[in-house]
């Protein structure tokens, strides 16, 4: 396979993809000593600060409220599970937000993932316009589309062939169609506490019984569109063997976050994932990654490079359309090949390979092929992480936290956590408190103890430590 050039830019094929060696250590890595080496630095978050007023937003919320369920259009942002006011935002730049207030925060949650190389980059908007003078929406063909996909199938081991979609949701829906076309299967195992968006099913949680079929976990899904859903808590092997041998030979795939990025975060214990590949092929099933969080987050070429472990097929999105709408699902070519019309699985989409999707996607990725971006991920999450435990425990709070390059999280418990049980021991409501006090000392986290958060290029080491700073503040407080 060559490699793709066009407008004067260009791409190696995955054939010259260098991926960097994998270190077990890497897996087995944990995080945050009880002691942190930082030399913090005199920063003064009062010196800085004006008076924190959101009578705007609540203005602004109120009359949402009665255009929009809940005021919003995805639940998390009205702030439920934290209380308060919701923020509403009038503009971002690097890793900074503004709200309509005037307000000015430190932004962790970066779009949800796509900011990687952080806010409104003025190179991506450069390209952006000139993209846009082309026109905004073609519904065919167009030659950003080859780029995109050889960028992407040159990064990512497990892909030869790729569909790009909308969203993450639409990507998991193509994925699972064309898995159980592939096999002839219809079962699938997926993990408590992943997300794969908001198909139907998807929406389902282990009960007790985790062994049996799950029932739905939203109104309006029937159940019968779970019906063929089993379920496990992450990081449990005994459980996944368990169900294959009670549904033997009619397992499709199973699907799985390999980061854990939608009940906190979640890392895989250091044989996890093997122990998944392991079985997947043993029984012949085809072995899902989700990365739509994960995808070019915690290295170039995603969970599956950072662990060394290949899937069958695997989701992305956020990040490959930086900033914009997209979601994609690659594999072998053998199985993409079943698609629609190369193949008889049907999946479509109108704005599908949107042009100016391509183009931020592609500016993003060239990006991050610069040497020295990973590291400089890894090197901003280990000194925010480290900090925020450092001073949640000096401040005597059950707390603990782990991160991996531009992906992170904690939680208010002792720990260790390592799946959905463990992670609701968290004190939510300690959350909320410090959650609310951070917004007031211009630090924006997700509004949820169970949701990851993210670094950025953007970041600085100042920016780090001025988080730092504010949290041992608001420790004091709660």
């Amino acid at each position: 396979m060559a490699g793709v050039a066009v407008v004067g830019l260009f791409w190696p094929s995955k054939l010259t993809h260098k991926s960097p060696p994998f270190s077990s250590s890497r897996c087995s890595r944990r995080y945050i000593p009880s002691s942190s080496s930082n030399v913090r630095m005199a920063i003064s978050i009062d010196e800085k600060k004006k008076t924190f007023t959101l009578q705007k937003s609540e203005e602004a919320f109120n009359t949402a409220k009665e255009l929009m369920p809940g005021g919003v259009n995805s639940p998390v942002r009205a702030f439920k599970s934290v209380g308060g006011q919701p923020i509403v935002i009038d503009s971002v730049k690097g890793c900074r937000m503004w709200d309509i207030d005037g307000n000015t925060y430190i932004d962790y949650v970066g779009s949800w993932g796509p900011a990687i190389i952080g806010h409104a980059d003025d190179e991506i908007l450069e390209a952006l316009a000139e993209t846009m003078k082309k026109g905004t929406s073609f519904g065919a063909p167009c030659l950003l589309e080859n780029v995109l996909a050889e960028m992407v199938i040159s990064a990512v081991p497990s892909i030869e062939m790729v569909r790009f979609v909308n969203s993450g949701t639409e990507a998991c829906m193509g994925v699972l169609r064309l898995a159980r076309a592939f096999t002839g299967k219809e079962k699938l195992i997926k993990f408590e506490g992943c997300y794969h968006g908001h198909a139907d099913p998807f929406l389902v949680k282990a009960g007790s019984g985790v062994a049996t079929l799950g029932l739905p976990d939203s109104p309006g899904v029937p159940k019968g569109a779970t019906y063929e859903t089993l379920t496990s808590p992450f990081n449990d092997i005994a459980t996944v063997e368990n169900l294959f041998e009670t549904h033997r030979g009619e397992i499709a795939a199973i699907i799985l976050e390999p980061v854990v990025g939608n009940s906190g975060f979640i890392a895989p214990k250091p044989d996890f994932l093997n122990a998944i590949r392991r079985i997947t092929k043993e029984n012949n099933v085809l072995l899902i990654f989700d990365e739509v969080m994960t995808g070019f987050r915690l290295s170039y070429g995603g969970a599956q490079e950072y662990f060394g472990i290949t899937p069958d097929l695997t989701t992305l999105g956020k990040i490959i359309g930086g900033g914009l709408p997209v979601g994609a699902y690659g594999g072998r070519r053998e199985i993409m090949e079943m698609v629609a019309p190369a193949g008889p699985m049907y999946q479509a989409g109108t704005l599908s390979g949107n042009p100016l999707a391509m183009t931020a996607g592609i500016q993003t990725l060239k990006r991050l092929q610069e040497p020295g971006s990973y590291d400089y991920l890894n090197k901003i999450t280990s000194e925010l992480i480290q900090g925020i435990v450092d001073a949640g425990k000096k401040a005597g709070h059950a707390i603990c936290g782990d991160y991996i390059s531009g992906m992170f999280g904690f939680f208010f418990t002792e720990g260790p956590v390592y799946n959905f049980a463990d992670a609701k021991k968290s004190d939510t409501t300690k959350f909320a408190r410090f959650y609310r006090g951070m917004l007031e000392e211009g630090v924006y986290f997700a509004p949820s103890q169970f949701e990851a958060g993210f670094t950025s290029l953007a970041h600085t080491s100042e920016d780090i430590q001025q988080t730092i700073a504010a949290a041992e503040k608001v420790f004091r407080k709660i």
